[in-house]
Order: structure tokens, then C-alpha cells, then sequence
């Protein structure tokens, strides 16, 4: 999504994408090889490669994309890395209040385990004088699973979304793809050396519901099981000290639009 984003909006730099497809931009396989030499002085690589959960997904390869990532920066000479993390390291969170960046990291599945290690694993390349920022990203619209599934959803089989006590619905931190672009981009420029770890949304929380409804998809409500959590939010002040966001980027519509923009075609 973010290539596609690119392509159609170049950033104010000259941006180098990384592909397995022929011609489409520089040909790297990163866990077999370093840096090709064609791709010239950088000043930031940014790690979005990763395995997310599903099955047969080997959740371990992340830390090993992490290593071989930083290893190719500390060789080539490039100075800052934006390696891809997830707020999934946080796990569940003791109250409703936002997460921030000093929250406890209590992971509570595979995959927020093995990002709590890629993110352990970044900390000795510090040391040797890169400069590394870990993207505790929430949920991307598009890449998330209500999107996901609400796309095959109909009135007949309509997409199932937790309904609480209070009659309301899930809360999430999400971006969307374009927003997450500039984000990337701004944090790749900054003058300033960055924090070794930022919180990745838009300011606001969104209802799982309002996102449904913003996409025209056929949902309804279920009660929520007990062991299902309401809030899991994020908070964005470290982030809003890096980046100015626009009031629409963290409304549902927007969100939506930026995911149709720059969804595959296919």
C-alpha cells in the first residue's frame, strides 16, 4: 500500500523501494545478502518487512529480518533505521487509558512476543552507532483484520463486531496508509535524532464500528465474550511531537479512502 501511495505521490526525497519483483525497484533479499552497491549513499533504511501471524508463520523470522536489516545499514554506512514493531508488544492494558511508550510490555500472544524480542535484538546496534527507532505501530486500515474480513461480508453472512455493556463497541488506535507514508517519511528526515521507540497511529481512536459503517460493509453486533477488551488505544503525544497531523487523518472516512486509493487492484 505504501508503494502504491509513492508511485502516485513521490515524497519530497529520492525514496529506493526494495522489491523480489523484477524492475519494480532495488532487488534485495536481505536474509541472504548485504546491501547491493547500486543503491548508492542512503541516509535511512526503514525495515517494513516482517511475518505477521497466520499458519504455519514462523513469528521468529522477525528477529532475523531485524539483525540482517541493521547489519546491512551498519555496513553500507547508513546512519538511522525505522524498524517496524507493533503495539501488540504492550499486550492488554490495565486500565482505559492510552498506552504510552513507558507502558509495562506485557505481550499476551506470539507474535507481540517475538516483536518484544526484534525490538531487544535492536538495542546492541545502538551501541555500535546506529540509530535505531522502533514503529510500535497499531492498526493499519487495510492491513487490519476487520477490514480484511469485512471485505467477503453480505447481508446474508454480515461481519460480527463485539458489542459491550455500555452498547458500544471496540476502540482502537488506527492510521491509514497515506497518513502512515508521511509518517514514515517525516520520522525518516527528522533533523533531530529520534527516540529509540514511538507509538504509530492518528491522534484519535476509532470505533471498529464507525470504520465498518465508513466502508459500506454488511455488519451487525455480537455480544462481547468476557475475555474480549473494549479500549486498546495508544498514546500519540511523542508521535505529535515529530509529525503534524491534519483533523481528517484520524477520521473514519479519510482512513477508508486511503485504504481504497492504494488497496491492490486485484
Amino acid at each position: 500500500m505504501l508503494r502504491r501511495h509513492w508511485q502516485a505521490e513521490p515524497p519530497p526525497c529520492v525514496l529506493i523501494v526494495q522489491s523480489r519483483r523484477p524492475g519494480e525497484g532495488l532487488e534485495w533479499d536481505l536474509l541472504t545478502g548485504p546491501l547491493p552497491d547500486g543503491a548508492g549513499p542512503l541516509d535511512c533504511l526503514i525495515a517494513f518487512a516482517g511475518v505477521t501471524p497466520g499458519p504455519g508463520a514462523d513469528l521468529s523470522v522477525n528477529i532475523a529480518l531485524a539483525e540482517a536489516t541493521l547489519s546491512a545499514a551498519h555496513a553500507a554506512g547508513i546512519p538511522r533505521v525505522l524498524v517496524t514493531s507493533s503495539s501488540a508488544v504492550y499486550g492488554a492494558p490495565a486500565g482505559d487509558g492510552p498506552l504510552d511508550e513507558d507502558s509495562p510490555l506485557r505481550p499476551v500472544n506470539a507474535y507481540g512476543h517475538a516483536k518484544l524480542a526484534m525490538e531487544a535484538a535492536c538495542a546492541p546496534w545502538r551501541d555500535r552507532g546506529l540509530e535505531v527507532c522502533c514503529l510500535r505501530i497499531g492498526n493499519v486500515a487495510g492491513a487490519d483484520v476487520l477490514l480484511l474480513n469485512g471485505r467477503t461480508a453480505s447481508p446474508e453472512a454480515p461481519l460480527r463486531i463485539d458489542r459491550f455493556a455500555d452498547g458500544a463497541g471496540p476502540l482502537r488506535t488506527y492510521i491509514g496508509p497515506e497518513t502512515l507514508a508521511g509518517v514514515t517519511v517525516a520520522l525518516a528526515r527528522h533533523p533531530n535524532p529520534l527516540p529509540d521507540v514511538v507509538n504509530i497511529g492518528t491522534p484519535r481512536p476509532v470505533a471498529m464500528a464507525n470504520l465498518a459503517t465508513a466502508a459500506g460493509m454488511s455488519w451487525c453486533w455480537q455480544e462481547a465474550p468476557p475475555t474480549a477488551i473494549q479500549r486498546i488505544t495508544l498514546d500519540l503525544s511523542r508521535l505529535e511531537s515529530l509529525y503534524s497531523f491534519a483533523p481528517a487523518d484520524s477520521e473514519p472516512a479519510e482512513m477508508i479512502r486511503q485504504w481504497h486509493d492504494t488497496r491492490d487492484p486485484a
